[in-house]
């Protein structure tokens, strides 16, 4: 490598190494070097808005030190500046949180000049400059490494900087791909309730998930919530996804469930009579606003519509388990009704003295479904055709021989 540049690891492999973590990704800074003089060490350019470029024999993606100067409003409003006179504390000043803002060299020695290193030990999530605020995505990224790092606290000063963020619109020029990819990706930390407590704080939870910010303060029945708040009923059944290792789809559902519960009327309060049906008109709005992938916005809908049902389950007959397998979809979709199931059994959890709690609706629902789908649906069919039914007819026939299988079932069990 030319003598006339210096190559520094940088953010989050530095943090994860200080943190005792497991190192998943490592980025790498260049000082003192123009884009020729990369090219001239074999290096290949791959950036398209600023200079970036993999390394000839790691592969790996090395960036030349550079400033941003804000232009614009919004993620994409900047003026980037990458030449050879950028210093590595003026590259890493421009970083979100001080524990992202640090190098080390060659040797192994950190560079820490915005003192990272000191947030670590005393566990706190702070901006680094007051340029933090020229990027609304931050106030994403700071609520998912709080999801991450959940004995980790914001600094005030930190919460007011995101407060008058807010306040001066930036949140309104998110752009809907980027807010998905960070809650999405917090969604999946260890401890997704900070993420929205965070989002909260900040008063951007208002405007990006204003049907979240409505369940906080509503009444629920204590008798099936003893923790009542909707708002905290709802980050106790995302920690429970987040305990149970629940994949996205489920902890998105798990996110839209109760949507319609904030849209109670005062009189009706603290029942939610026919929540469900609110629930999965919102949940459908949330989708479409953030642009969710197909599987977490089909599995929210269900969940929100049908939860109760599931919860209700055990007093159900066979005819209506089958009826709720048919709504469900369950025999062409059984996937997607075994993660109903585990949404469910998370929601039952997500409960003040009940995370513990069995939840025998989610084994006897598939076990039913397991039932039903040893049927042979070609057999039923032709003997229905063999006694002259058709159209309908025949669909009811199969109707019959499951729902023969599911009170079989029911006797056995």
């Amino acid at each position: 490598m030319s003598s006339s540049f210096q190559t520094y690891l940088v953010g989050g492999a530095v943090r994860d190494r200080l943190l005792g973590l497991p190192v998943q990704d490592r980025d790498w800074v260049v000082v003192g070097a123009s884009p020729q003089d990369l090219l001239n060490a074999s290096y290949l350019p791959v950036g398209k808005d600023f200079p970036v470029f993999l390394h000839p024999k790691t592969h790996e993606e090395v960036a030349l030190a550079r400033t941003e100067r804000k232009t614009a409003a919004g993620y994409h409003g900047f003026a980037v500046h990458a030449a050879p006179d950028v210093t590595l504390e003026q590259d890493l000043a421009r970083r979100d949180l001080t524990i992202n803002a640090m190098a080390q060299d060659d040797q192994g020695k950190v560079i820490d000049p915005y003192n990272g290193q000191h947030d670590i030990q005393q566990k706190t999530l702070r901006h680094v400059s007051p340029a933090f605020a020229e990027d609304p995505v931050r106030i994403l990224r700071l609520a998912r490494f709080a999801a991450r790092f959940a004995d980790f606290t914001v600094a005030p000063e930190t919460v007011e900087l995101m407060r008058s963020m807010v306040a001066a619109g930036e949140v309104d020029a998110l752009v809907a791909e980027r807010v998905w990819q960070e809650l999405a990706r917090g969604l999946m930390e260890k401890k997704p309730s900070r993420m929205l407590q965070v989002l909260r704080e900040a008063g951007a939870l208002q405007k990006l998930l204003p049907e979240v910010e409505a369940l906080f303060g509503v009444p629920q029945p204590e008798a099936h919530h003893p923790e009542i708040d909707t708002g905290i009923h709802l980050l106790m059944v995302l920690d429970q996804c987040a305990l149970q290792g629940a994949p996205l789809t489920v902890r998105y559902a798990c996110l839209c469930h109760d949507l319609g519960k904030g849209t109670t009327r005062k009189e009706e309060l603290p029942r939610h009579i026919a929540h469900e049906v609110r629930s999965e008109k919102l949940a459908r709005g949330v989708s479409e606003r953030w642009k969710v992938p197909t599987d977490c916005r089909e599995l929210a809908e269900l969940v929100a519509r049908e939860h109760t049902h599931v919860h209700q389950s055990s007093g159900f007959s066979a005819e209506a388990r089958l009826r709720l397998l048919e709504r469900c979809d369950a025999w062409r979709r059984p996937d997607r009704f075994a993660e109903l199931l585990w949404a469910c059994e998370c929601d039952a959890r997500g409960r003040l003295g009940l995370e513990d709690r069995d939840y025998p609706q989610r084994e006897r629902l598939a076990a039913d479904l397991a039932a039903t789908q040893r049927v042979d649906l070609a057999a039923a069919s032709a003997e229905a055709v063999a006694r002259g039914a058709k159209g309908p007819a025949i669909g009811a026939a199969v109707k019959a021989a499951r729902l023969r299988a599911l009170l079989s079932f029911t006797d056995q069990a």
